[in-house]
């Protein structure tokens, strides 16, 4: 008989988690890490991934990356392999979104008709190249030892249009969520499609996660909105991703390919 728990054991496996110390990437990278994994934090903020890894203990790994560029991406896949050996898990979290990232000011006002061409770009170089440069890597060393996982994180946003009238303040300018959020979020879903198919006799399983929105310092007038749209009344909580990324990362999951788990509190279920 199969113990359960060994379901979702990852003792001896390497994760890299992108975007690994933000707001969600934190709570993967801890998650994997209680699972037994090694886990090699890769993010941008560099201060952030290294006192990161120092509450995971000391066989984690903080690495500067930055997704966009082809080489930042080699380099960390080439360490992460030099390092441990393989990489059998790997996390696409890293994204541009203008709720967190201080370097997206000013894109909830922007409306579309309107909206900078240099926002569209960003995000398109973050959110979807990023996904495919680190797959790309991951997958040619998960193709010579004939393992892995991928697990693209996607949106409730990628999957229906926004609902603009949540980002609505009386008396004040009109403010919207981004067409470049949503259109990259569904390329991450097209990708993942596209991978699982060309991995599937290499051993490679690849999927994708969409949460729905998580509450992260929300005014109190976005979070009553929103909840107003979701099937169980409120936002997620900031650890309520973690058991179904577990799920996609371990062998739980083992018959698991080309598809989407969504954790929205049922914000697409009506």
């Amino acid at each position: 008989m199969v113990q359960t728990n060994s379901l979702f054991d990852l003792t001896g496996r390497v994760a890299i988690v992108t975007g690994g110390a933000g707001l969600l990437g934190t709570e993967f990278s801890k998650t994997l890490a209680g699972a037994g994994a090694t886990v090699v934090v890769a993010d941008m903020n560099k201060d952030a991934a290294d006192k990161l890894t120092v509450e995971l203990g000391p066989d984690a790994l903080s690495w500067q990356t930055n997704v966009s560029a082809p080489e930042s991406v080699q380099e960390m896949t080439k360490e992460t392999v030099l390092r441990f050996g393989r990489l059998d898990i790997l996390i696409n979290s890293a994204a541009l979104d203008p709720k967190f990232d201080n370097t997206q000011a000013g894109k909830h006002e922007s409306n579309f008709e309107d909206y900078p061409l240099k926002n569209w770009q960003s995000s398109l170089d973050v959110n979807l190249t990023g996904a495919f440069l680190c797959s790309q890597a991951a997958v040619r060393q998960m193709m010579s030892q004939a393992s892995g996982v991928i697990i693209n994180l996607c949106s409730t946003y990628g999957l229906v249009g926004p609902d603009q009238r949540i980002y609505q303040k009386e008396g004040q300018p009109a403010s919207y969520k981004p067409v470049d959020y949503s259109v990259t979020k569904a390329g991450v879903l097209g990708l993942t499609k596209y991978l699982a198919a060309y991995c599937g006799d290499k051993n490679i399983r690849v999927n994708a996660l969409t949460p729905g929105g998580v509450y992260n310092q929300h005014d109190a007038d976005f979070v009553k909105a929103y909840s107003s749209r979701v099937v169980l009344g409120r936002m997620a909580r900031l650890d309520e991703m973690n058991g179904a990324l577990l799920f996609l990362a371990s062998d739980a999951s083992s018959y698991m390919t080309g598809a989407n788990l969504v954790v929205d509190g049922g914000w697409t279920a009506w």
